[in-house]
């Protein structure tokens, strides 16, 4: 007791491979909520965690780094805390799915600013009126992700962009023109959407990509990049509207 998150993810734990950088640790287990950089030196006990808004609960810890989505976090501890309920109370068995609803459709790129407001006051009703533990504990991942990481919803939902590239249809994948040709992320694509020769740029066939991020994880390197559906999108049409005007040319 008392031993700072600092301590345990560092020393003990001995830091993030790959020398990535830290973003976020739940505690507590799957209602636990998720703190921030700037609670790393907070000690962990069972009164300071609980004003942070986590807990000690069953004292398991996720460390996440840089390539962690908050939101598809919450969202996927609500998605395993909806069938853990026992459903006798309304309010945590109705409410629970509601959350998981709406932080669905914005992992999609569906969801609105008016979600994040109605995402806030339902958490607080699941957590005031259910009668049990889990209930009460549940909407943990949901409020400390609003409270620490808002700016990660709002880029979901006004930028359209998930910038971990965990959220499928709110991210994209590119090889930097650096990439030194290794082919490591060639022989992880599942797909065989990646093409380029030995020590040549690659190129990801975005119709072909499943983003799975499985180049990304093999990349040693770091040239591959997430980028927003939207940016891709503008780099692919004036090369289409310049080769249509050369048609269109040669035509007439």
């Amino acid at each position: 007791m008392g031993t700072s998150i600092r301590q345990l993810v560092f020393d003990v734990g001995g830091g993030l491979p790959k020398k990535r950088e830290f973003k976020a640790i739940q505690i507590g287990g799957p209602s636990g909520g998720v703190l921030p950089p700037s609670l790393l030196d907070m000690p962990m006990d069972y009164e300071t965690l609980a004003e942070a808004g986590s807990m000690m609960g069953t004292g398991g810890v996720v460390v996440m780094d840089e390539r962690t989505c908050v939101v598809d976090v919450a969202r996927y501890f609500l998605d395993f805390l909806k069938d853990e309920s026992c459903g006798k109370c309304s309010t945590c068995r109705e409410g629970i799915r509601r959350m998981l609803e709406i932080m669905t459709r914005i992992t999609r790129g569906q969801g609105m600013m008016a979600d994040l407001d109605r995402l806030e006051s339902l958490a607080k009703v699941v957590q005031s009126a259910s009668l049990c533990g889990l209930g009460k504990t549940a909407a943990n991942p949901v409020l400390s992700t609003l409270h620490y990481f808002r700016e990660e919803y709002e880029q979901h939902i006004r930028e359209g962009f998930c910038p971990a590239g965990v959220c499928r249809t709110l991210s994209r994948f590119r090889i930097v023109e650096t990439c030194p040709g290794c082919g490591l992320c060639v022989k992880a694509c599942p797909e065989d959407a990646i093409t380029g020769g030995k020590k040549q740029v690659h190129v990801i066939d975005q119709e072909k990509c499943l983003r799975c991020g499985a180049c990304r994880e093999a990349c040693n390197l770091d040239k591959i990049e997430v980028i927003p559906p939207q940016a891709l999108a503008m780099t692919i049409k004036p090369t289409i509207t310049a080769a249509t005007s050369v048609a269109a040319g040669r035509s007439r």
